[in-house]
């Protein structure tokens, strides 16, 4: 094996012949050789391997598999002088190999070498994007599940930061095929990066390109399956794919399909469900999910029964008021609670779904009914007026800091809660019932008024500005009245579409488990 000095000297016969380098294969042989040294020698061919690897096509695969021993060395400093270099090695070809070669050192626990192979990963990219991702896509498919959960994340943190010249349309189909075969095959947490992929990619964010990835979403969620309510994966896989449906939906973008699926399913099972997340409130978020998706719900088959569904689960939490003695006092024990948050939602998505078939209510339904729901309603907004004089009462005069305390968050959520219910309420008291009112869910951003007619015709969000809700009808001042107790969640605000919580078993089809495919080094 070559001394420190041979391996000089052959440097110097291949720097002083330039562009005939390669007539002197024997020099670079000895330059390979170098790998089998010490720690000098081996250092020292890490920097020379690559620096003439252009000059000698024939021994390419000779030149890569030494540079890939040094990347394995157990000397740190070696390993990462030999990664650094690996880019050089990165054409024609040879790109995709590299590629696939960087992909698996991304296993790598050493901060310092895990952030010189994303470098070198980028670094090749800007050569040549669909090379490089061949390479990826390749590891994600088929390598081990370090190496594959690690490019996964690689992809949905670096893509982004890359230039539109690297970033073609080409490009993009390319990321779209290959994350198609990847999705047949995934966990929870996999599914959530591909969508953050995908949806990061110009090309994806037209309209015609969100209604691609709802079809994806769709397709993941298996709405086409019976659902099973007790089974926490099977009600855990249809949450998470429809959070990371609902930011897609527009008023060109319909969230039929999901609306359909919750009215049609879910709601009548709503008291069954079962979740592996640990404290969620699993039938609110059930509930907040159908409230924002029905804001851009299209043509439904079966509107009509669907709203019949949707109205039967309304009436579960619209309670008929408590009857009276005849000294006028409540005959019953205790008030009915007053689940707002929960109204909130289904009246929401009661109101916007109705606005489809403004003559449910009377033509649909029996006068009696009718009358029943009126009397449920009014007994509501009696309590409705009571609390939202209460809140206000609570927060006047707080500004700043002290609406930041936790307990007047949550009274300001309350607010909102109880303003959007009286909004909606007042507008099925006209007669016929009206749907006009617009109003923006509690845990939603109040979006601005000014916003142009296009954006908002685009935009994600799910509902128009609010109007002023107004205090209701004045009652006789005299008039004593006992509110019924309310309930409100004690996270109201904190709805989020990230992923609360894996899904168990691992990958698989149905979210199931996809083995382990431990294979070591294939470079």
């Amino acid at each position: 094996m070559p001394t420190v000095e041979e391996l000089y000297r052959n440097y110097g016969i291949l720097a002083d012949a330039t562009e005939t380098a390669g007539q002197h294969k024997d020099a670079y042989q000895a330059i390979l050789d170098g790998v089998k040294g010490g720690a000098k020698e081996k250092r020292l061919a890490a920097q020379f391997i690559p620096k003439f690897f252009k000059h000698f096509p024939e021994l390419a695969d000779s030149a890569i598999n030494a540079q890939l021993d040094l990347c394995e060395d157990e000397d740190v400093s070696i390993r990462r002088q030999a990664i650094k270099e690996l880019p050089q090695f990165a054409t024609g070809d040879n790109l995709p190999r590299v590629a696939d070669i960087l992909t698996q050192l991304l296993q790598s626990d050493d901060s310092a070498e895990f952030n010189l192979v994303n470098n070198a990963l980028l670094s090749i990219f800007k050569m040549d994007a669909k090379g490089t991702l061949g390479g990826l896509f390749s590891q994600i498919l088929q390598g081990e599940d370090i190496v594959r959960e690690r490019a996964i994340k690689f992809l949905s943190t670096k893509l982004k930061t890359l230039p539109e010249e690297v970033m073609t349309k080409e490009v993009e189909e390319f990321i779209l095929t290959e994350s198609k075969k990847v999705l047949e095959d995934v966990t929870g947490e996999e599914f959530v990066l591909f969508m953050k992929i995908l949806s990061g990619l110009k090309s994806l964010q037209t309209v015609s390109g969100r209604q691609q990835l709802v079809e994806l979403v769709a397709e993941q969620a298996d709405l086409e399956q019976t659902f099973n309510p007790s089974d926490p994966d099977c009600v855990d896989r249809l949450l998470q794919c429809t959070r990371q449906a609902v930011p897609l939906f527009s008023k060109n973008v319909h969230s039929t399909k999901f609306v359909t699926y919750f009215c049609e399913h879910v709601l009548p099972n709503l008291s069954s469900l079962t979740t592996p997340v640990e404290g969620l409130d699993i039938q609110l978020e059930v509930l907040k999910l159908l409230a924002e998706m029905s804001s851009f719900c299209g043509d439904m088959e079966k509107l009509e029964s669907n709203l019949k569904k949707l109205f039967d689960k309304l009436l579960e939490y619209m309670p008929l008021p408590p009857e009276e003695a005849e000294n006028g006092e409540n005959a019953g024990s205790e008030e009915p609670k007053l689940q707002f948050s929960y109204v909130e939602c289904l009246l929401y998505s009661f109101h916007q779904l109705g606005r489809k078939l403004p003559d449910f209510l009377t033509a649909k339904l029996n006068a009696e009914k009718l009358k029943d729901f009126k009397i449920r309603l009014q007994y509501f907004a009696r309590g409705l007026q009571v609390y939202i004089r209460q809140l206000r009462l609570a927060l006047q005069g707080k500004t700043g800091e002290a609406l930041k305390t936790e307990e007047n968050k949550i009274k300001v959520v309350a607010l909102k809660i109880t303003n959007n219910i009286n909004v909606l309420i007042k507008d099925l008291f006209h007669i016929p019932p009206s749907y006009k009112s617009t109003v923006t869910l509690s845990w939603k951003p109040v979006q601005k008024a000014d916003a142009s007619q296009k954006r908002a015709s685009e935009d994600t969000t799910s509902s128009s500005p609010p109007k002023k809700a107004s205090a209701g009808p004045k009652r006789d001042a005299r008039q004593i009245y006992n509110p019924p107790s309310g309930k409100y969640s004690s996270n109201l605000g904190s709805f989020s579409y990230e992923q609360r919580g894996g899904f168990r078993g691992g990958r698989g089809r149905g979210w199931g488990g996809r083995g382990n495919r431990s294979r070591g080094r294939i470079y």
